[in-house]
């Protein structure tokens, strides 16, 4: 049985393909239009309509000029990521939409951000960057050990979650700082957090159990 009017959402892999420059920011009532030069080669293919991540938040492309791509940023998005703080000549961090056959080489994400972690501390030991975050406490119930959550749009693995301070770790290899804006964080940015899904709905429903019980 085909579906042809069946619509997939936008998903993501939580692999970031760069860090791209916002070369211009247009205010207008309501909503922000950035502006992200992106390099030629990742804008071969790209359309008005694709879906794009931008810090980790799914974008529409809205217009194309060369390697000029724009997009609006809704109210809603710049008060509930850090989008809203981004300004002129500012680094993102970027993922173009999987394609149906793409390798999933982080995880399965909606670009659809719950809120933002802030870092309280990084640490340098030789060869390693470890970061530690601190979100609201109502979500640290699906932030579990070796779990993944996306921060900013990379797909990282949780490390040390402590319940009752609302912190949690995680170790950045040379590769994700390279690719990433994380090279450039410090201490008191905040970061779009995105929630795994499946962690999400398994903890909801006992959850549902058991208070129905």
């Amino acid at each position: 049985m085909s579906f042809p009017h069946l619509i997939t959402p936008p998903m993501f892999t939580g692999i970031i393909q760069g860090k791209y420059p916002v070369v211009e920011i247009e205010e207008k009532i309501g909503l922000k239009s950035f502006v992200i030069e992106f390099p030629k080669e990742n804008i071969d293919g790209l359309q008005i309509g694709a879906s794009v991540a931008i810090n980790g938040a799914c974008m529409t492309v809205v217009s194309i000029e060369d390697q000029r791509v724009r997009f609006d940023v809704m109210q809603e998005s710049l008060e509930k990521t850090n989008l809203g703080q981004v300004k002129r000549n500012d680094l993102v961090n970027i993922e173009r939409s999987a394609k149906m056959g793409d390798e999933i080489g982080g995880h399965v994400m909606s670009g659809h951000i719950i809120g933002m972690a802030e870092i309280i501390k990084i640490e340098i030991p030789e060869n390693n960057h470890v970061v530690t975050f601190k979100v609201a406490s109502e979500l640290m119930k699906y932030i579990l050990d070796k779990g993944f959550v996306g921060l900013d749009g990379a797909s990282l693995t949780i490390v040390n979650p402590d319940k009752k301070e609302g912190t949690f770790d995680v170790w950045l290899i040379p590769e994700t700082l390279r690719q990433t804006m994380y090279s450039d964080r410090r201490i008191g940015d905040k970061v779009n957090v995105e929630l795994d899904s499946r962690t999400q709905i398994i903890v909801d429903t006992v959850e549902r159990v058991l208070r129905d019980r």
